[in-house]
């Protein structure tokens, strides 16, 4: 009988530690908005990155060289393809494209639960969904001379933190 019950005290304790251990995993968040674009012709709605935004692209992939991301998502344009695309190659994975208008944040925390994940986005989306992480509208929309911000987000099991980098 006294084995029995330390039998049943030890397979409850694992059921509970394999549980917590889920629970707990950590994600972590890297939000970039997309480097320096063409702006030679106000009219285009989808521009390429100048040479320079294609520099900052290479720098992020050198900023992020110790991280190895997981997921990479990026939005369905240039701008932001283009500056995903170095950390991407860096880690030999593919993008994956994001709508930032029709995001699921609760869909997307679970598909990517503890795991290394780079977000590249805009002056207006980026920071907003960093709030919806956060749950509090903390990040106001970036201005259109800084393609530095580099928001970073850590989400384990309830607790979720933040930081706020610019890296030039």
């Amino acid at each position: 009988m006294k084995n029995i019950l330390v039998l049943l005290i030890l397979l409850i304790t694992y059921s509970s530690f394999s549980q917590n251990d889920y629970d707990t995993k950590t994600s972590n968040y890297y939000f970039i908005r997309h480097a320096e674009k063409d702006k030679s012709d106000s009219a285009d709605r989808n521009p390429h990155l100048t040479d320079k935004g294609h520099l900052r692209a290479q720098k992020w992939a050198e900023v992020f060289k110790n991280i190895s991301f997981d997921a990479i998502y990026s939005t369905d344009f240039f701008r932001t393809r283009e500056t995903a695309l170095p950390s991407a190659s860096k880690d030999k994975i593919e993008l994956t494209i994001y709508n930032h208008k029709s995001l699921k944040i609760e869909k997307f925390l679970k598909e990517t639960k503890g795991k290394n994940v780079l977000v590249v986005g805009h002056s207006n989306s980026t920071p907003s969904f960093v709030n919806s992480i956060l749950k509090k509208n903390k990040y106001k929309e970036i201005e259109h001379s800084n393609n530095g911000n580099l928001y970073i987000v850590t989400v384990n099991s309830n607790v979720v933190t933040d930081k706020l980098l610019l890296i030039n």
